[in-house]
């Protein structure tokens, strides 16, 4: 029997966000590969979203995993964002029956309300999202619902007081964001739990950066584990903590599945070895001003400049993370002979809007400008 909801999925979800691309679109073949490796290890959960890919994660999830599995031997999620995508109440509840669609998956074992932030989470009540979930659920459209989440404790508990009838929380954790008051890692995931919440784990690679880490924070790893890769500290260390459901991890290639799986398949938590390492990997990570991007793209959809802004946020932080100022620079020069330069902000503050980060991303931009449009 389970002590709380979700204990006995698999620690390792499949997050299709990131999928491997070929000629500027998703490689079926290759996410063909991957979900069968995924499979063939006994993991079963799938999460997707609407706007991921402009749809194309979801017609990736069908081609790739629908298609070719029996529906019960996998476990599927994706969600319904209010605020991107939709401008009335039809349009938003529409991207449900769209996902179904795409998707051919017949039914969602997991849907979400998507990216609930302190600036569009009332967007759901206006629209009646709430009540049209538990509806899809009642007609067997839907089998567990919930919501993603990335704004401060206090709208969290705000929210969990108003729907407790939500089912599990999905949240942004990470050794590096534990303690960041950007992110209110541990203050949201107490939230939660205070609330007998059970949770998803997204991000806890923190967009690709924890599988590079500051070479100090690298160091501590090695000496504990030299065989262990980086993204391993990060997704054992989500997967360790209590009532979570599972960690999503944004595979790209093969050679990512087959490192998680090396670890994730038998999955055994951090030992006190272990827990030390990462309180030291905390301590130094809390040290360095890097820009907390997880490159999303979300801010990308309405730029009026068409500012490649999650890829100019990398090259500042090869700067501030590792020091490397020539090869900043040279990733940004590189980048902004196709798309815009940082300088280009016009401060319209859309960005800002759609950001799951909170990043005050115009701020940002405009140190972008000083260190490379000089």
């Amino acid at each position: 029997m389970e002590r709380y909801f979700g204990e006995n999925t698999p620690k390792l979800g499949f997050g299709l966000m990131r999928l491997p691309k070929r000629g500027g679109k998703i490689d079926i073949e290759q996410t063909k590969k991957m979900v069968d490796m995924f499979m063939d290890a006994g993991l079963t959960y799938f999460d997707t979203a609407y706007v991921y890919d402009g749809g194309d994660s979801e017609r990736a999830a069908k081609a790739a995993l629908v298609d070719r599995y029996p529906r019960e031997s996998y476990t599927l999620a994706t969600k319904l964002c209010a605020w991107m995508n939709a401008h009335d109440e039809k349009s938003a509840k529409q991207q449900f029956y769209t996902s179904l669609e795409r998707t051919g998956a017949g039914y969602f074992d997991y849907y979400l309300l998507h990216a609930l932030q302190a600036g569009n989470y009332k967007t759901y009540d206006k629209y009646h999202i709430w009540d049209f979930v538990k509806e899809q659920k009642a007609k067997g459209l839907i089998k567990h619902w919930g919501f993603s989440f990335h704004a401060t404790p206090d709208i969290l508990d705000e929210i969990l007081t108003a729907h407790p009838d939500a089912e599990f929380v999905q949240l942004q954790l990470n050794y590096a964001d534990w303690e960041n008051p950007d992110v209110t890692a541990r203050g949201n995931y107490e939230v939660a739990r205070k609330h007998g919440k059970s949770i998803v784990v997204m991000e806890p690679v923190k967009g690709g950066a924890l599988a590079n880490p500051p070479s100090k924070v690298g160091e501590i790893f090695k000496e504990v584990s030299p065989d262990a890769s980086y993204a391993s500290w990060a997704i054992r260390y989500a997967a360790s903590l209590n009532g979570i459901i599972t960690v999503l991890s944004g595979m790209s290639n093969l050679e990512q599945m087959q490192d998680n799986l090396s670890y994730m398949k038998d999955f055994k938590p951090l030992n006190t070895e272990e827990q030390t390492a990462i309180r030291k990997a905390q301590e130094i990570m809390n040290g360095i001003n890097s820009i907390p991007c997880t490159a999303c793209h979300y801010c990308m959809a309405g730029c009026p400049q068409k500012i490649s802004i999650p890829e100019i946020f990398a090259a500042r932080n090869q700067q501030l993370v590792w020091g490397q100022l020539e090869e900043g620079s040279r990733q940004y020069s590189e980048l902004v002979k196709s798309t815009g330069k940082a300088s280009d902000c016009i401060a319209c503050g859309q960005c800002e809007r759609a950001c799951p980060q909170q990043i005050d991303v115009i701020t940002r931009l405009k140190d972008c400008a000083v260190q490379f449009d000089r």
